[in-house]
């Protein structure tokens, strides 16, 4: 997607040192988006139109509607505009769901991952705990975000999109969404490379904003052993953590980061050079 496709214009008046001016400013775009299994819906998410189908996918498996990717075929738009699609999901061959055990009882908000769950149980999905690796140069880390950071042009046009990135342990770049979701830029990221990768062990999930509960559940699933944030990560999301034996980071800054739960994988020796 190009910087042009998350946002549209609207007309502002802006106060400033030299008075009112009425411009046409950059907002970044959001609007509904329907999940649906066969013909039933399962879940409306608000989300910034664009890698929908990333999205879709993302969604199945962080959510545990399908626990491999080759229980996907794909997703199929079944109408709409870009402003309020309708996305099907496809299985394979052989491979049933009930569309009733996954529907939500309310919309998921571009703020919420996990608004209508009955319970907080009820997101906790099976995850198998992540291998003891990788280990990633602490001296590095904050080299990830720069480079994160240089590859958000929706954020850089409207400053309204939180952005996802999977990294290699040395620093590679191997996907990158925006979202005016934090969760949803998680599940396009998942989508776009879960026919690739899977399990997604091996990799690093920076995250622009906080690291939230849903953002390390969904780490979890796709078998993520690091999630790092710009932000502070939520005792919610610590506790997850250490529940599944994974790394949790936050405030990663220039020549600083706080290690909330399994600093084993951080490398400390060059960190402090």
């Amino acid at each position: 997607m190009t910087a042009a496709d998350h946002f549209a214009t609207r007309r502002v008046v802006r106060f400033g040192t030299t008075g009112l001016e009425t411009i046409e400013d950059r907002v970044a775009r959001e609007g509904p988006m329907e999940i649906r299994i066969g013909s039933t819906p399962i879940a409306v998410l608000m989300r910034t139109p664009g890698d929908d189908v990333d999205l879709t996918l993302g969604f199945a498996l962080t959510e545990g509607i399908a626990i491999h990717p080759h229980e996907l075929v794909g997703a199929v738009s079944v109408g709409g505009e870009d402003e309020d699609a309708r996305y099907q999901l496809e299985f394979a061959e052989g491979v049933e769901v009930n569309p009733d055990q996954f529907k939500r009882n309310l919309y998921t908000s571009s703020s919420c991952g996990v608004c209508g769950k009955a319970s907080i149980d009820a997101v906790r999905i099976t995850a198998a705990a992540p291998s003891p690796g990788p280990l990633i140069d602490g001296a590095s880390l904050y080299s990830f975000a720069a480079t994160m950071r240089a590859a958000q042009p929706g954020f850089d046009a409207t400053g309204g999109l939180h952005a996802a990135a999977l990294f290699q342990p040395d620093g590679t770049l191997v996907a990158l969404r925006e979202d005016i979701g934090r969760h949803n830029a998680v599940d396009k990221v998942v989508g776009a490379t879960s026919g690739a990768l899977w399990p997604l062990s091996g990799h690093l999930l920076l995250v622009s904003g906080r690291v939230s509960f849903e953002i390390v559940q969904k780490a979890a699933v796709a078998g993520i052993p690091i999630v790092a944030g710009i932000s502070a990560a939520s005792s919610l999301a610590i506790d997850l953590a250490e529940e599944f034996g994974m790394t949790v980071i936050g405030f990663v800054r220039e020549g600083s980061f706080n290690v909330y739960t399994g600093a084993e994988r951080i490398g400390y020796e060059s960190a402090q050079q």
